[in-house]
């Protein structure tokens, strides 16, 4: 391809509102343009990184077995009121109506789609196991749409589901798709780690993300020191002390703390550390209100929390006017003496003693508080974000953490699915048995942005050579003044392309630096540059966009040394 028989528009001035550099740089080389909030044009350039990633994405899964196909985008109510999930999903959910006022939804995943599609056309365990995946747009209405294609409302997304007689079989399949996954983002040439994670919205039992390691990760990854363990910190478990309580010793005190609502400001007014102080967050419980108690210096845990039994779904914190029906103050002075309602402390908080907590009262806090004498709880569990320096969950290391973008995520549903929506076949006794299902996404259209994020330099893209849009660029140097650059940048032209080399010729009239910052921008693996000088030795340079040091090579023995680095 030469430029000038090509869409390339790159931009100088980085974008006011992108937050992060593969946003930046998306922008800057041309490859999207935003066409509303979180909506994109992929142009001819950005179309064939997605396209090369889609390409490694089927080859590898139809490795592992599985059958490709084509659901709709618009899906009829009535399959997500069976599984519950058209109300559950809340505003994510776009909803649309047809000409006759039937509710329908752009689809954000596929779940009720094809668990209806196998309930139709699998009657068999004889048909069993059997994965079908698909690659797709999708559509979740986000409330805040930001770093470009990385969190954008509309998407492209591989997404697949397997489905079984039993769970030992969904199991192999599971794990299959697991290697698939691994070959994917080996393939592609990512940084990456697969972590225990939470099946959230999906449903289901066990699920593995698989992160992209870059400091710009929205997600924390929780890694041991000591072995092969990993998880989000969602699903990281933080194990109970193993340090007994102390005795209490301090006297239970009421001291005034004016204006002192947090964690920190009381901490500070008192001088003392965080670890002193205990924080009571109430939250809608399934049958009363729930206190969830934490150490100071601790983050609660949402997921954690919400999966427990006593906690209301969806996850709700109470608004001011209901805390101060139950507490008698406000949020920053909510203390668990004699706190009516069902307490439940995290682990660390069950051996504090002579500790600090809120007194029910504004502007007033507790000093010597201790359990059994001064406070009681119902429950023991589990409530908050594991930190660095945590042992593993595993008996094994210590805990680390690590930024990571979730490009994949994988699923053992089970029977969640299709119990709801009744999707049986006969078995092996001829009686009706409900099959079990998995479930498998990468996004597709994030791994580009993942992929940048993780391989960038300051003066723009260094693509992973097997997703690049181009393979080899040409850079002739005055090309409209030298009939001899121009003669040899054809001749190397139609060399590389005849040997299936991808090759981009800039055969624009522009500057030289120009041209040379644009081929760094782009991040093109394999820069030629062709110039009078060079060739007055019979040389071309050759520049590697990851090492980035020119290098003499002669002109007859050029087209070798790029195949052999291909």
């Amino acid at each position: 391809m030469k430029t000038t028989k090509f869409h390339l528009q790159t931009r100088k001035e980085t974008p006011a509102d992108a937050e992060i550099i593969s946003h930046q740089l998306m922008i800057r080389t041309g490859m999207v343009s935003q066409l509303g909030s979180g909506l994109y044009n992929w142009t001819p350039l950005g179309l064939k990184v997605l396209r090369k990633i889609e390409k490694i994405v089927r080859e590898e899964m139809d490795k592992a077995g599985c059958l490709e196909m084509i659901m709709p985008t618009i899906q009829p109510s009535s399959l997500w009121e069976e599984t519950g999930r058209w109300d559950k999903y809340g505003d994510l959910l776009l909803k649309i109506k047809d000409r006759a006022g039937r509710d329908f939804c752009f689809g954000p995943t596929h779940e009720e789609v094809i668990t209806d599609f196998a309930r139709k056309e699998i009657k068999s365990y004889k048909q069993l196991p059997i994965t079908f995946y698909q690659v797709q747009t999708k559509f979740r209405d986000e409330i805040r749409p930001r770093f470009g294609v990385m969190r954008a409302r509309e998407f492209l997304m591989k997404d697949a589901y397997s489905f079984h007689l039993s769970t030992d079989c969904l199991k192999k399949t599971y794990a299959k798709i697991h290697q698939a996954y691994c070959n994917i983002f080996e393939r592609i040439g990512l940084t990456y780690r697969p972590v225990e994670a939470d099946s959230g919205e999906i449903g289901g039992t066990g699920s593995h993300e698989f992160h992209v390691l870059a400091d710009s990760g929205e997600d924390a990854i929780a890694y041991s020191t000591g072995s092969d363990y990993a998880a989000n910190v969602e699903k990281c478990e933080v194990l109970a002390p193993t340090k007994q309580r102390k005795e209490a010793i301090a006297e239970l005190t009421v001291i005034d703390t004016p204006n002192k609502k947090s964690i920190a400001d009381v901490a500070n007014f008192l001088s003392v550390s965080p670890k002193k102080l205990v924080k009571t967050l109430l939250v809608e419980g399934v049958d009363f209100p729930v206190a969830l108690v934490l150490r100071g210096d601790h983050e609660l845990n949402e997921i954690k929390a919400a999966n427990l039994k006593q906690v209301a779904s969806p996850f709700t914190m109470l608004d001011d006017e209901q805390i101060k029906m139950i507490a008698k103050c406000d949020a920053g002075s909510i203390g668990v003496k004699d706190l009516d309602c069902y307490i439940i402390i995290d682990r660390a908080v069950e051996i504090m003693s002579d500790f600090i907590t809120g007194a029910n009262q504004d502007d007033k806090h507790l000093t010597g508080v201790n359990w059994d004498r001064d406070a009681k709880f119902n429950q023991v569990a589990d409530l908050r974000n594991a930190q660095a320096g945590d042992p593993s969950p595993d008996g094994k290391g210590k805990i680390k953490i690590a930024r990571g973008i979730e490009v994949g995520h994988i699923f053992q549903l089970g029977d969640t699915y299709t119990d709801s929506m009744n999707a049986v076949v006969l078995n092996e006794q001829g009686k009706s048995q409900h099959m079990t299902m998995g479930c498998y996404g990468i996004g597709v259209s994030r791994v580009v942005a993942a992929a940048i994020e993780q391989n960038h330099d300051d003066k723009g893209i260094v693509w992973p050579q097997q997703i690049a849009p181009f393979t080899v660029v040409i850079l002739p140097m005055n090309m409209a003044k030298s009939e001899r650059v121009k003669q040899v940048a054809n001749n190397l032209y139609s060399d590389l392309t005849k040997l299936g080399v991808e090759v981009i010729m800039d055969d624009r009239k522009i500057r030289p630096g120009v041209m040379f910052a644009d081929a760094e921008l782009l991040g093109i693996p394999h820069q030629i540059t062709i110039g009078d000088r060079a060739l007055d030795e019979g040389e071309v340079e050759y520049k590697s966009r990851k090492e980035m040091q020119n290098v003499r090579i002669k002109l007859d023995e050029i087209v070798n040394h790029i195949t052999s680095l291909l």
